[in-house]
This record gives C-alpha cells, structure tokens and sequence, in this order.
C-alpha cells in the first residue's frame, strides 16, 4: 500500500504511461521508428516546444500565460542578425539578441501587474506587434543563418547541441521550481494569490520574473532552430509553437488554473507530441490526423491526472486510518 501510495504522487505518473504505450505501438508497427536518425529527428522536434513549455509551466503555474513566447522566438534570431551585419562579433550578437527576448518579457510582466491588464489580452497585443516587427525587420523574407564559428556549434550547429540545451533547461528549472525559495514563490503565487501577498511574498515580482524566464527562453529556442537548420524565416514560430507548448504543459499535468505542474512533465509531453508526429510519417498514417490525435492526448491526459487526483487522495485517506 505505501508503494502505491508513493507510485500514485508522481505528478508525471500518467503521461509517462502514455508515452511507454506510444513508443510500443510505433516501435511494433515500423522497424524505422528505433533509428538514430528518427531519434535526432524526435529530438528536433521537440526542442522549440519543451525550451518554450519550461517557461510557459512557470507562468501557469503562477497563474499567467503568455501567448507571444512563439512571435518571440521569431523575432529573436533577426535581432541577432541585425546585431551581426552591424559589427557585433556573433557572440555578443547572440547576447545582445537574447536581451531583447527578456526585455520583452520584462515588458508584459509590467503591463500585467502594474495596469492590471489580463495577461491573455496583454500577450495578444504583444504577440500581433511582434509578428509585425519581425516582418518589417526581415522585409517578410528569410535570411541564411551564421556558420563556420564556434557559436555556431554552441547555438544548434553540432548534431546533438539543441538537444542538450533543452536538457540543460529543463534540468535547470525543474531544480528551480521544486528545490528553491523562486519556485515555492511561483506556486503559491498561483495557488492562493490572496495568502501569498500577505504572508509577504512579492507576486507581482514573481511574475514579472516568469514572464521574462519565458521569453528569455523562447528567444533562446529561435536562435538554435534557426541556426541548426540555416535559415532564419520571418513565418516560423508563431502561436503554433506557443500552442503546442502549452499543450505540452498541459499534457505534462500542469494546472491551467495555477498552483501546481512540473518541467519535466512539460519535457514530457512535447516528447509524447513529438514521438507521436514523427511515429505518424514513419509508419505512414496522414499527418492531417494529428490534430485529432493531439486533441484527445489533451483530455485523456488531463482525465488521467484527475483520476489521479482523486486516487491519490483516496488512498491518503486510507493511510492514516
């Protein structure tokens, strides 16, 4: 019983369930699906989602969202561009680039706490002017991405790096949300708003903070899909890659509604929605089912996590009698 009991806390317990039957039926149905070469291409696919989703898992979390984190990470890789043609060695190009993502950030934790502006309506607004910029800036045309440099390699040009940076990420901020004082802030400031400010806890600084985490880290994502596949567009990004994000977030069992989730569980469920995106192309089921496939992973991962719930209560109950 107390094995159970322990085995029915894991927050992750059911997605990854799901992900151990998807990788059966794909691996039984294709002998192509265990190949290094399917494995990089999972692995490139779910990068963007999970760099972005350990960002947007803090504001849920906290009881924000921010639907301009995919505009961001469009934007970001010309910003690093412009620094570059105008003199800045591509390092500090890349630096000065990933500022700007932060100060984006920074921008709408202000207009959210300060004029008390919904975050949904604020990250809109800002997500429509950054799609605009990012037009204006590229003149709507993609532009070849740096190569022979060692940033290069850094920032997505070696075979496994973009991989590496959203382990190093998701590492980091999961070590962030569940072992520091910031991450005991974040969840209370989503699961008793009211208590948290007066038992002293600066929410609007914590949000501000994860806005700007998530921007800073969508602008991140930009720089190594552009530079991994050597061409930045203007149309990449966008409220796709916010979406599904979000729904790696929600997948992974996070709460829409604030106070509890977990990174990992967000790098989960963008691997589960990548396994399942490339596992489709390999065993040659039409990628249009997709979407039906995604929407049903959302509700039966959001059903299996209120069973959970339920179950975990159940036999807490049980425990102490």
């Amino acid at each position: 019983m107390n094995f159970l009991l322990r085995l029915m806390r894991v927050k992750e317990l059911s997605i990854v369930l799901v992900t151990i039957v998807a990788a059966i039926y794909f691996t039984a149905s294709s002998s192509g699906f265990n190949t290094v070469g399917n494995y990089q291409t999972i692995a490139q696919e779910l990068a963007p989602w999970a760099i972005i989703a350990a960002g947007e898992v803090m504001l849920l979390i906290c009881g924000e969202i921010d639907l301009s984190a995919g505009h961001v990470y469009a934007l970001t890789p010309f910003v690093m561009m412009l620094f570059s043609v105008n003199g800045a060695p591509l390092f500090l190009a890349v630096i000065g680039a990933v500022l700007v993502a932060t100060l984006i950030g920074v921008i709408n934790g202000l207009i959210r706490t300060v004029l008390t502006l919904p975050s949904f309506i604020t990250t809109l607004g800002m997500a429509f002017f950054l799609q605009g910029m990012t037009l204006i800036i590229s003149d709507a045309r993609p532009v070849a991405a740096p190569t022979d440099h060692w940033v290069v390699e850094v920032f997505g040009g070696a075979r496994w790096s973009e991989l590496l940076w959203v382990l190093v990420i998701v590492a980091l901020m999961q070590v962030v949300l569940s072992a520091t004082r910031f991450g005991v802030y974040t969840q209370a400031t989503g699961g008793n708003p009211l208590g948290a400010a007066e038992s002293g806890i600066r929410t609007n600084r914590v949000k501000i903070t994860n806005f700007a985490i998530t921007s800073t880290f969508a602008g991140i994502g930009g720089i190594l899909q552009g530079i991994r596949v050597g061409s930045i567009d203007p149309t990449n990004g966008g409220f796709n890659y916010m979406f599904f994000a979000v729904a790696a977030a929600v997948i992974g069992g996070t709460a829409l509604l604030g106070g509890s989730g977990t990174v990992i569980g967000a790098f989960l469920g963008a691997l589960l929605l990548a396994m399942v995106k490339i596992g489709f192309n390999v065993v040659g089921i039409s990628a249009i089912a997709f979407n039906v496939v995604l929407g049903v992973a959302i509700l039966v991962a959001m059903t299996l996590n209120a069973g959970l719930i339920m179950a975990r209560a159940r036999l807490g109950s049980r425990s102490l009698t």
